[in-house]
């Protein structure tokens, strides 16, 4: 694993990619492809977010500009890329939201007031190398979190789900551009990575698409 990787699956994210990405990747390649709906990753977003909230690997924001309540206090954005940090801070700037360029595979030196909550969605399936490698991201969120506090997301496992023609079709090719890195991931490696940091462990498998929850200790 190594820097390179880690940058080949956020290159993709220009502004002309994010343009599109709610109508291609929420629209058409949840429903059809992964299987998972996008309305049950809304609806897992606007059931576990808080008032003090940090969202990573933003996209386009879509579930902040959709899900956010109004009571939100505080609100940060956490991506690698320039590009997606600016589109998801525009849709939502009326929240005033902090904002974050870094890799969660290194240490977060952020030295800023802990969270209540931390989403995660559709990041892990772009991070390089395996759940042993990739987990570490956990390590590195918990550290943000506010003791009690829950971390949430979705990601695309590669291996032990049922895949049609067409999703195999596309996540092969994803895979080797780069975009994705997640021919290995699977749902139990997931899950003893999630119990390595945090408990109340939750994961539901829609489709392609693993919905998981958990807590850090008080």
């Amino acid at each position: 694993m190594n820097k390179e990787e880690t940058m080949a699956g956020q290159a993709v994210y220009s502004k002309k990619v994010l343009s599109i990405y709610d109508f291609w990747v929420l629209g058409v390649s949840n429903h059809y492809f992964w299987k998972c709906p996008t309305k049950l990753i809304r609806e897992q977003f606007s059931t576990l977010v808080s008032p003090n909230h940090l969202d990573v690997g933003v996209g386009s924001g879509y579930y902040l500009k959709n899900c956010l309540p109004q009571t939100t206090k505080r609100i940060a954005l956490l991506d690698l890329n320039e590009n997606s940090l600016e589109t998801a801070s525009k849709a939502i700037h009326h929240f005033q939201p902090e904002v974050y360029c870094g890799d969660v595979l290194e240490p977060l030196d952020l030295n800023i007031e802990k969270f209540d909550s931390i989403s995660v969605n559709y990041l892990l399936h772009c991070l390089p190398g395996s759940f042993n490698e990739k987990g570490v991201m956990f390590g590195h969120l918990k550290s943000q979190l506010n003791d009690g506090g829950v971390l949430f997301g979705s990601t695309i496992l590669g291996k032990g789900t049922k895949q049609n023609f067409f999703a195999k079709k596309l996540m092969g090719i994803y895979n080797k551009k780069g975009i994705f890195s997640n021919h290995n991931d699977e749902l139990d490696a997931l899950v003893a990575s999630l119990n390595e940091y945090f408990i109340d462990v939750k994961v539901e498998l829609i489709g392609c698409v693993a919905l998981f929850s958990a807590k850090k200790p008080s």
